[in-house]
C-alpha cells in the first residue's frame, strides 16, 4: 500500500507544493512545528533515511538547505531547523521549518494548520525561493 506521502506526490492527496523536481517535492505540513514547516520527500519510496541512496540522500539535502534558507527569509527567523524523525510515515522525509528557540523542536506542540495559512506560508515560501534565496 502506498504511504501517505507517496499519495500526495502523485496528486491522490492536496497539498502545497513549494518545490518539484524529477527527484524529491516540497510540500507544507498539515501539523507545523512552525508556520512554515515544509516537508523535504524523495519521490522514490525510501522507507528510513538510511537506506537511501548516496545520490538521493544528497539531493534532498540540498534541496532542504534552499528550502531552510527560504523559511528564515520568509519568516524573519535567525535559524532553519531540520530533523529527520522517520516515525510517523515510512516514507523519508526532511522537516525544515524556522526556528526561534530550541522549544520550536517539540513535536508535541504542532497544531493543525488552517487552509488559510497554508496558502499564506505556501506563498512566502514560494516568493523568497523565486528571490533566489
Amino acid at each position: 500500500m502506498p504511504t501517505v506521502f507517496a499519495q500526495i506526490i502523485d496528486g491522490q492527496l492536496p497539498a502545497r507544493f513549494v518545490h518539484t523536481d524529477d527527484v524529491a517535492v516540497a510540500f507544507l505540513s498539515i501539523a507545523p512545528l512552525t508556520e512554515g514547516h515544509t516537508l523535504v520527500v524523495p519521490r522514490a519510496a525510501v522507507d528510513q533515511w538510511t537506506d537511501a541512496a548516496e545520490p538521493l540522500l544528497q539531493h534532498c539535502v540540498s534541496v532542504a538547505q534552499r528550502i531552510g534558507n527560504a523559511v528564515k527569509q520568509a519568516y524573519g527567523a535567525p535559524r532553519a531547523g531540520l530533523v529527520i524523525a522517520g516515525l510517523e510515515v515510512p516514507h523519508l522525509h526532511i522537516h525544515v521549518f524556522p526556528v526561534w528557540t530550541l522549544e520550536d523542536f517539540d513535536f508535541s506542540r504542532a497544531k493543525q494548520a488552517s487552509d488559510e495559512e497554508l496558502d499564506q506560508a505556501a506563498a512566502l515560501i514560494r516568493a523568497a525561493l523565486a528571490g533566489g534565496s
